[in-house]
C-alpha cells in the first residue's frame, strides 16, 4: 500500500495493545471527513499506527503510560494526544484527499500532540497518584 509507514522498531504484535490510550474513532474523527476509506477500514494499519504512537508517547515522556496506574488521572489528555498523532498518520496516508485545509489539519493535530507531550513531561506523576 502506498504511503504506509510502520516502524518495526516500535511495533511488535505480541508486545503492544493497540488503542489503549484512545479509540480509533477519535483518531478518525480528528482526521476529518476526507480520510482515506482504505486506511480507516484497515485495522492492521490503524493498530500499527496506534502502537507507534503509544510507544512514542512513552519514549518522549520517559513514562510507561500503558502500565501506569497514574494514566487514569490523565486519560483525557492521553487520548487527545494519541488520537491527534494517529490522525496525522491517517491524513498523511493520502493528503491529496484534503483539497484545501490539509496543512491546517496537520498543524492543529501536531500542535495538540506537541503541547500534550510537553504537559506530560512536566507533571509530577507521583504527586498526582
Amino acid at each position: 500500500m502506498a504511503g504506509l509507514s510502520v516502524n518495526t522498531e516500535t511495533f511488535h504484535p505480541l508486545h503492544n495493545m493497540s488503542f489503549t490510550l484512545c479509540t480509533s474513532g477519535a483518531a478518525i474523527a480528528k482526521a476529518g471527513a476526507n480520510a482515506n476509506a482504505d486506511v480507516i477500514l484497515n485495522s492492521t494499519i490503524l493498530n500499527a499506527w496506534s502502537d507507534e504512537t503509544e510507544a512514542s508517547i512513552n519514549s518522549e515522556t520517559r513514562r510507561d503510560w500503558l502500565a501506569s496506574s497514574a494514566a487514569t488521572n490523565f486519560k483525557g489528555a492521553l487520548a487527545d494526544i494519541a488520537s491527534a498523532d494517529i490522525a496525522n498518520k491517517i491524513i498523511n496516508y493520502d493528503p491529496s484527499a484534503y483539497p484545501s485545509k490539509v496543512e491546517t489539519m496537520l498543524n492543529v493535530n501536531n500542535d495538540k500532540f506537541r503541547k500534550g507531550i510537553a504537559f506530560l513531561k512536566e507533571i509530577d506523576v507521583q504527586e498526582k497518584m
